[in-house]
């Protein structure tokens, strides 16, 4: 059995005194509620401190939005994996489609973070999703099978089983449609059908992949009861303590 994870992606909003606000009326909300859920949040870099003291003494695990591939180096800007671990974050996210679409980020760049990303120790989400023009074109099967391939290029069974792969498609992140739970399980059905060609039962079968595109409160439930759907990736909806606490419990 498959534990649900369910990740909020807070962007780039809120100030690192914002933040620990969020964080502490979340843990507040879920301090007694589903313990069969694996929660994470994901706040701004500059965040992460406060998310960090906030969340004390909770369940609820700390992660980061980007990183680059390298332990150190001339990379103005960039946060290497090790730095990461230092502010207490055990996730990371990595290839989303806003790093992918504004950053032109790869997918051999997602795979070199993936590799390092677990080198470090980190556990990674990688997203993976097609645009609307994709989708409209037939394309999804290529694009989105394409993008884990391509990802989860040269990284073996074990490691597999210390990630989680976000299907996120690009038309529904942050514009209010969201993919029908028919929609949405079928993807999850063919990358899931992927996993078991490639790499067997046992990793086909463990492996969580998350839903993120418009998740509410009011969608949550019926996309989480999905076969295939284990928890979701949050966008908006996690930067309201009462809205990201329902989604949490949609997944119990």
């Amino acid at each position: 059995m498959r534990r649900p994870l369910v990740a909020g992606n807070w962007k780039m909003y809120k100030s690192a005194a914002e933040a620990g606000t969020l964080a502490r009326a979340i843990a507040s909300l879920l301090s007694r509620d589903c313990e069969t859920v694996e929660v994470v949040l994901c706040p701004p870099f500059t965040s992460l401190q406060a998310v960090r003291e906030a969340l004390a003494g909770s369940p609820i695990a700390l992660g980061a939005q980007n990183m680059h591939w390298e332990s150190e180096g001339a990379f103005t800007g960039e946060i290497s994996p090790q730095m990461i671990l230092t502010t207490g974050c055990s996730y990371i996210i990595l290839g989303h489609s806003e790093r992918r679409q504004y950053f032109a980020e790869t997918d051999e760049q997602v795979n070199r973070k993936l590799k390092a990303a677990l080198r470090a120790g980190l556990s990674p989400i990688v997203c993976v999703g097609e645009t609307l023009e994709q989708r409209e074109a037939g394309q999804i099967e290529t694009v989105v099978l394409g993008q884990v391939r391509a990802a989860l290029q040269g990284v073996s069974e074990p490691e597999l089983l210390k990630m989680a792969l976000a299907y996120e498609p690009v038309w529904a992140i942050g514009t209010g449609r969201t993919a029908t739970p028919a929609q949405a399980e079928e993807v999850h059905g063919l990358i899931r059908s992927s996993l078991r060609q490639h790499y067997g039962e046992g990793v086909a079968g463990a492996l969580r992949i998350q839903y993120g595109g418009s998740v509410k409160p009011e969608n949550a439930a019926e996309l989480f009861t999905q076969q295939n759907i284990d928890g979701g990736l949050i966008g908006g909806a996690a930067l309201k303590a009462d809205s990201f606490a329902a989604i949490v419990r949609a997944a119990c």
